[in-house]
């Protein structure tokens, strides 16, 4: 794992998170408890801080930045950051599934429970209501989320811990 402190502020990644040994994680980030990071993502906390909550996972080549001196980047819990994702200076609630690809830009915001098509745009400035599925570039709400939906979501978070724990050797 490569972790680089960055003009004072270091990463705080709790003991219980996984970060796969290409992934690189700079200054002012935290990774709570049971997270995973994967293969080639880059969290790089060197203009703002960027929150990564618990049970939440970023995949391989997932981009996490943030807004020079204007945007924090929170990602909540229990959330799944597909493959070569972009987050920037934007705002993703617990149980967000963010499909591969996709693109989150600066002060977007993504309620919880939303599932966001792969290869979505999310522009600037926009809100996503929680409880629903969007896609689309731009990305926008089509639909309310099944309960079977919902279920995925958690069960996508779930199946990343067990990863973790065979990355583990346990």
């Amino acid at each position: 794992m490569s972790l680089y402190p960055y003009r004072g502020r270091a990463p705080v990644v709790h003991p219980s998170a996984y970060v796969a040994p290409t992934a690189s994680i700079i200054g002012d980030v935290s990774v709570g408890e049971q997270s995973s990071v994967w293969f080639g993502a880059a969290i790089r906390g060197d203009v703002m801080a960027i929150h990564v909550g618990a049970r939440t996972s970023i995949q391989d080549n997932t981009v996490v930045h943030a807004t020079h001196d204007w945007l924090e980047t929170t990602i909540g819990d229990d959330c799944t950051v597909g493959h070569g994702v972009i987050l920037h200076g934007c705002h993703v609630h617990d149980r967000v599934l963010v499909g591969m690809g996709s693109i989150v830009l600066d002060a977007a915001e993504i309620g919880a429970d939303v599932i966001l098509g792969a290869g979505s745009l999310v522009t600037a400035r926009t809100k996503i209501p929680p409880g629903v599925m969007a896609f689309g570039r731009p990305a926008k709400p089509v639909r309310d989320l099944t309960e079977a939906e919902l279920a995925s979501i958690r069960e996508a978070a779930a199946h990343y811990q067990l990863l973790v724990a065979d990355y583990r050797g346990g």
